[in-house]
């Protein structure tokens, strides 16, 4: 197993990574810090916890998009059956709670 020192916050953290993951470890922090930054530039520096914990939910919301993105196209090809209705409510619920939750910062 490797270790992979990442900067996040101006903060260095070592990060444990399979051997010949560690490029994709230090991109995948990068991507995290670029993040946290953009929280730390809304808000201040409000303590790391709080900038990451919206630099993850960021990034969740950024997946979740990209799944729903995903399976509108699937969807177009092949219509689901109707059951699928209350998976796409939901997540559009909690799409808006994390937009919520992002503009209380």
């Amino acid at each position: 197993m490797a270790t992979v020192t990442v900067e996040v916050n101006g903060r260095p953290y070592p990060v444990g990574c399979a051997d010949g993951q560690e490029e994709r470890v230090k991109l995948l922090a990068e991507q995290f810090n670029s993040k946290v930054q953009s929280v730390a530039e809304q808000v201040g520096q409000v303590g790391d916890l709080n900038l990451f914990l919206m630099g993850a939910l960021m990034l969740a919301d950024e997946l979740a998009e990209a799944k729903k993105g995903r399976q509108v196209q699937v969807v177009t090809a092949n219509p689901p059956p109707q059951n699928n209705e209350g998976v796409a409510e939901a997540l559009n619920a909690v799409a808006t709670r994390l937009e919520k939750l992002a503009q209380s910062f």
